[in-house]
């Protein structure tokens, strides 16, 4: 028993240190915002009896501010990370430094004592993205990816819905806040940007 509790104590520390957060020096590692292109007509995609739809084109490069894995959640099949991502002055580590990032329940939370950059453009510089692997490599990259780190994503907005009902919607753009504002992405290509 004892040496199964030393392999488990272990296995977290190794876990836990490969999962360390980053904190690269100040200036922006991410100066543009997300790229979208809509489709009119989405393509269909199926996950089990899951149908996705694809609703735009998706890239950016973003820094991770926070990550949380789910496992147990009714979207956890599908989307088993979520990332909070920051570009433009919300991936500079000074600003970052001045605010408190949290996430639970595929929310996505900040608090500041004192606004280091506008609430707004820390609204829209910023997102919530439930992340769907298209394979098993997408899947392998994403769970390594580490708070810090620059990402670069590419893949689709997307809607999905099940034949019970259960349905999640993306939101399809980077102005909107609360519940809802969360983007939906199928992640074709993930790639970590050297700092």
């Amino acid at each position: 028993m004892l040496v199964v509790l030393l392999l488990v104590a272990g296995w977290g520390a190794l876990h836990g240190w490969q999962r360390r957060p980053l904190d690269p020096p100040p200036g922006m590692l991410a100066p543009d915002a997300p790229q979208q292109v809509d489709i009119d007509n989405g393509v269909q995609l199926q996950r089990g009896d899951t149908t996705l739809t694809t609703r735009a084109r998706f890239e950016l490069t973003a820094r991770v501010l926070s990550r949380e894995d789910y496992r147990f959640d009714a979207g956890a099949f599908l989307a088993p990370e979520d990332l909070a991502l920051g570009w433009g002055r919300m991936s500079d580590s000074a600003v970052l430094a001045k605010i408190t990032i949290t996430q639970s329940n595929r929310f996505y939370y900040w608090h500041v004592d004192q606004f280091p950059i506008p609430r707004r453009e820390i609204e829209t510089s910023s997102a919530n993205m439930h992340l769907i692997p298209a394979d098993k490599a997408v899947r392998r990259a994403l769970e390594r990816v580490r708070v810090g780190q620059l990402v670069h994503l590419e893949g689709f907005l997307v809607d999905a819905r099940r034949p019970n009902g259960w349905y999640w919607h993306t939101s399809m753009t980077r102005e909107d806040t609360g519940d809802g504002a969360c983007e939906l992405v199928f992640v074709e290509q993930v790639d970590i940007v050297a700092l």
